[in-house]
């Protein structure tokens, strides 16, 4: 008994070709429609991607322009950033 699967072969090529074929449309519509969550990792963020990565000097500066510091706190880590 052949079970439909005559000519060959070519019937259950065509039954695996078929399957492969949705199993492809599949993932590629739901990489179309979750283009963010399609196994890409979150963004770098020390400027692998051409943003320009901010020195310490430049944190310490914002942090004290924020008030975050006092203008001793800030003389101090900047110095000590400096050595």
């Amino acid at each position: 008994m052949m079970m439909g699967f005559g000519y060959g072969g070519l019937g259950l090529f065509l039954m695996i070709l078929f399957w492969l074929a949705i199993v492809v449309a599949a993932v590629w519509l739901l990489g179309r429609l979750f283009p963010q969550s399609a196994g890409s990792a979150p963004p770098p963020s020390d400027g692998q991607r051409g943003e320009p990565r901010e020195s310490p000097t430049d944190i310490l500066k914002q942090r004290f322009a924020r008030g975050e510091l006092s203008q001793a706190e800030y003389d101090q880590m900047r110095r000590k950033l400096l050595e």
